[in-house]
This record gives structure tokens, sequence and C-alpha cells, in this order.
């Protein structure tokens, strides 16, 4: 009888021993030991990828200032077109005027200094010019202004 009442005692140690070795596996000593460990192992990759967030954080700012700046110079240089387009009429002229003075200078017929700056300002070929005059002015002013146009041809060639 000595051998079930020994197994008996003998089990109830062993179940007060795994008990007493479950409570001091997790106490709260231990538990705070893990989670110390933990922190001592994951902090370094944390604290990198934290710095890594700053710089990327601070490539961002400066390109977003970049293209701030970039928006803020095109929009300048649009509405700055204004005084381009004045220049290039005020160029214009300043041609129109530059070669009715060449003209007078050396003794040509003068061309009368309307149509010169018309012919200045105006893109279009000179045949699309006369058909213009010949279609939509009398006659006499159709044939002075083929023999400008003529004189103009002469100029520049």
């Amino acid at each position: 009888m000595e051998e079930p009442e020994m197994q008996l005692k003998g089990k109830k140690v062993t179940d007060k021993f795994t008990e007493s070795v479950y409570v001091l596996a997790n106490e709260p000593s231990v538990a705070l030991y893990r989670l110390q460990e933990h922190v001592r192992r994951s902090l370094p990759e944390l604290a990198q990828h934290k710095a890594d967030m700053q710089r990327w954080e601070e490539q961002s700012q400066g390109a977003i200032y970049t293209v701030e700046y970039a928006c803020s110079a095109v929009k300048n240089l649009v509405d700055s077109s204004v005084y381009f387009r004045s220049v290039e009429g005020l160029l214009k002229q300043a041609i129109s005027i530059r070669d009715h003075m060449n003209a007078t200078a050396q003794g040509h017929r003068q061309l009368p200094l309307f149509i010169s700056r018309w012919l200045v300002t105006s893109s279009r070929p000179f045949a699309s010019v006369t058909e213009e005059f010949s279609h939509s002015a009398p006659r006499v002013l159709s044939s002075t202004v083929c023999l400008a146009l003529g004189w103009v041809r002469g100029m520049q060639q």
C-alpha cells in the first residue's frame, strides 16, 4: 500500500513544484525582464527607421519648396508675356523706322511710313498682301501698294 500512497504524494509534490515554477516564470519582474530584452533588441532598428524617416521628410520638404518656386517662376513668366509682346511691337516699329530712314538716306523713293509699318507688323507673305489690297482697295491704291511691295522686295534682296 505504500506504493500508491507514495505515488500520490510524489504526484502532489511534482504538481506543487510545477505550479511554483510556473508562478516564478510568470512573475511580473520576469515579464519586465523579457520586455526589457525585447526593447534592447528592437530599439536600434527603430531608431534607424526614425532617422531614415526624418531624412526623407527633409528631402521631401526641399523638393516641395523647389516645385513651389518653379511654379511661381512659371506663373511670373506667363504674367510677363504682356511686356514681351510690347517689346516685340516696339522692336518691329524700330525696324520699320530704321528701314524707312535707310531708304531716305539712300535717296530712293520713300515708301509711306504707314505701309512700311504695316508690312513689318504683318507676318503674311507678300503675295497675300498684294491679293488682299487688290481685292479690297480701289485700283489706284492697289497699284501704289504693288509698287511699294516691289520696292520692299528690292530692298530685301
